[in-house]
């Protein structure tokens, strides 16, 4: 009995806070210390309404607490509503689409897409886009090589990368994994004879390739005679090519022009700006052996307007533009500085990036050098005896000349497969 009055009295000289009664079980009896009065009483407990949780308590539906990062990242398993009362009701996401983001969260672990059904394919690679997946260094280009070794031309069947140079530097392996590309526009990029872009056009990956735009790209004869190459030896790499632009390519001469007459499907072409020494000459010549007419107007194949990226990777595309110009941003902790050394003429005044500019060329001689081809229109109206005989005398000599020239041609090919020649197709 002492020590319970002893312990009551400690407890109620310490404690600072009403914490409320306090229950001692001594000898199997339950006491309760009064506060109050300073005494223990034997008294039964009374029973109070049981609550786990306070009033002030907040429940958070989340998964995967372990790892915040990849909570913030994913999205919430639950669609919250509100009811037109005002209540705020919740209902659980499908299965299908909760599985399809876990894959597209680890869309760089799959194995292979191959057989795989293309409507699915594309709403998983349209959920690995919208969480950035294909923007990562690494496990970015090998998620992206699943999807264009299984679906190719769905993925990406044109592609404009016209004037983003950086673009081309940053995603090359990238870019390289597009295969079944029938349109690439890299118009203003300034890549030169060594790009290794370059070389990949002339790779069985591209073979599909039918409209080229190289326009404003530093070409020479060079660069030329290594994309023809394997065209001209191998009958691979570019021989389905029906539009080529090469214009604004001051160091491609008529030399460079004769390495053009290995694409026999060739429709329309455009050597506007190109360095030629004797432009009749290569009128005359592109005329004869490809049946390329000289065209006096523009024509609505080199308008570089009519060339988009299209297919499934459109976005992603466009993500990596945005990457490569937020990483250009220049910094707030540097302007005030860039602006005062402006200020003290320590530094020249650069307010804008410099973009490529195209410029016509200005030898009126050469003018505007775009050549297609006509269509052969069938005539069935009766004509005369005297026309006849005429027209049959013009074919028989363009027929003479035609064969001389093959003949010519025929040396020619033999002649131009020097030992460089032979060096750069073992590379293939």
């Amino acid at each position: 009995q002492s020590g319970s009055r002893g312990m009551s009295y400690c407890l109620h000289s310490e404690s600072h806070l009403d914490s409320g009664p306090i229950y001692v079980r001594e000898n199997g009896k339950l006491h309760v210390v009064n506060q109050g009065a300073g005494g223990v009483q034997n008294v039964t407990p009374k029973t109070r309404p049981f609550s786990l949780f306070s009033r002030s308590f907040s429940v958070e539906l989340c998964m995967n607490r372990e790892d915040d990062r990849a909570r913030r990242q994913r999205t919430d398993h639950f669609i919250f509503t509100y009811t037109k009362e005002g209540n705020l009701r919740y209902s659980a996401k499908s299965l299908f689409s909760l599985v399809l983001g876990y894959i597209s969260d680890n869309v760089d672990h799959i194995d292979s897409l191959i057989g795989f059904p293309e409507q699915i394919a594309e709403k998983l690679f349209s959920a690995a886009e919208a969480r950035q997946k294909f923007t990562e260094p690494v496990t970015g280009l090998r998620a992206l090589q699943k999807f264009t070794e299984a679906y190719g031309s769905l993925v990406l069947c044109s592609l404009c990368l016209r004037n983003r140079y950086l673009v081309i530097s940053e995603k090359l392996e990238e870019i390289k994994s597009f295969r079944e590309l029938t349109c690439l526009d890299l118009s203003c990029c300034k890549l030169g004879d060594e790009h290794e872009l370059l070389e990949h056009l002339t790779k069985e990956a591209l073979s599909s390739v039918k409209r080229l735009l190289l326009k404003d790209n530093s070409l020479s004869d060079a660069g030329l005679r290594r994309m023809t190459a394997p065209v001209r030896v191998l009958k691979k790499g570019l021989e389905n090519l029906l539009v080529l632009d090469l214009s604004c390519n001051p160091k491609i001469t008529d030399v460079g022009v004769g390495y053009l007459l290995s694409f026999k499907k060739l429709n329309c072409l455009d050597i506007s700006g190109a360095g030629l020494k004797d432009v009749n000459a290569v009128i005359k010549r592109l005329q004869m052996q490809m049946g390329l007419v000289h065209s006096k107007v523009p024509l609505k194949e080199f308008d570089h307007s009519n060339c988009k990226t299209e297919g499934w990777a459109e976005q992603t595309v466009l993500q990596w533009e945005q990457a490569v110009m937020e990483a250009m941003k220049p910094q707030d902790n540097l302007r005030s500085r860039a602006a005062a050394l402006r200020f003290y003429g320590k530094t020249r005044r650069i307010e804008e990036v410099v973009k490529c500019t195209l410029e016509e060329p200005e030898d009126k001689a050469s003018g505007n050098l775009q050549f297609y081809k006509e269509k052969v229109q069938n005539c069935h109206l009766p004509l005369k005896k005297e026309v006849a005989g005429s027209h049959e005398l013009k074919n028989n000599k363009k027929r003479a000349l035609a064969e001389q020239e093959r003949e010519r041609t025929s040396k020619q090919k033999h002649l131009c497969l020097t030992v460089e020649d032979w060096d750069l197709l073992n590379t293939y």
